[in-house]
């Protein structure tokens, strides 16, 4: 149990900027382990980013609201993931060859296809939580973000971690997981569907599944399999595809 809770404290330390106890020690090994606790960060994310949105809604208008939701959250977050996302559309859209996308990704200034791709993510995420309401927004949010963490827990489950250089940017949280660690993210990934009918849980399995295996077979092609930052756009790429997927099945019920 002592074991557990120190791995998710050194999850929610890696992935957000919550403090966590003092108590709680550090290694590289702890770090690989933590991973399973994933989808579990993105429960703190989404109850946090719902909350405001819910709050912030009574006040003032909707888009008013999510722009709060967003702020609040990527600041929570350190813009972790959306770092991620732009990294890896600079390296896959201006790299060619293996040795120049992962050079690119290291490269910490922001490229235009990295700009461009953040800048609609984000414009993604307003005007589709704009589009579900308040209160099926906030309730997407606490979906979303421990699913969209699964599937890109699940990456690395699956694929290899493909960089080599210890000092890379963006190191993954973790470059293996087991059957059982995997089984535990599943838990907790999936487990905010059954806040949701059928239809939209149903929806959001076949947009987060199928946008993960896509994304894998691009980074398979590319790359061989994956780094840090094809994490973070993972988890991007998969939150954005549930609020789609949603958005179309509430709207046409």
């Amino acid at each position: 149990m002592r074991w557990n809770l120190e791995l998710f404290f050194t999850a929610l330390g890696f992935f957000t900027r919550i403090p966590v106890p003092r108590w709680v020690p550090y290694s590289p090994e702890r770090l690989n382990h933590a991973a399973r606790w994933f989808p579990a960060v993105g429960w703190v994310v989404g109850c946090v980013a719902a909350a405001s949105l819910w709050l912030a809604a009574q006040v003032w208008p909707l888009p008013v609201a999510v722009l709060i939701s967003m702020a609040i959250s990527i600041r929570l977050t350190g813009c972790f993931h959306e770092d991620g996302l732009a990294d890896a559309a600079d390296g896959l859209g201006g790299g060619w060859e293996k040795a120049q996308v992962l050079a690119i990704m290291k490269d910490s200034r922001l490229g235009t296809y990295g700009a461009v791709a953040l800048g609609l993510a984000l414009a993604g995420k307003f005007a589709l939580l704009c589009a579900l309401g308040a209160d099926k927004a906030a309730l997407a949010l606490l979906v979303a973000h421990p699913f969209s963490r699964l599937c890109s827990g699940t990456l690395i489950r699956l694929m290899d971690y493909v960089r080599e250089d210890a000092q890379a940017k963006a190191k993954p949280l973790a470059v293996r997981m087991s059957n059982g660690e995997w089984l535990l993210s599943l838990t907790f990934g999936a487990a905010p569907l059954i806040l949701l009918a059928p239809r939209p849980a149903l929806a959001a399995l076949c947009a987060g599944g199928l946008i993960t295996l896509w994304w894998a077979r691009v980074l398979h092609r590319r790359l061989g399999g994956y780094t840090g930052d094809c994490l973070g756009a993972t988890q991007q790429l998969t939150e954005l595809a549930c609020y789609l997927a949603w958005t179309a099945a509430w709207t046409s019920i």
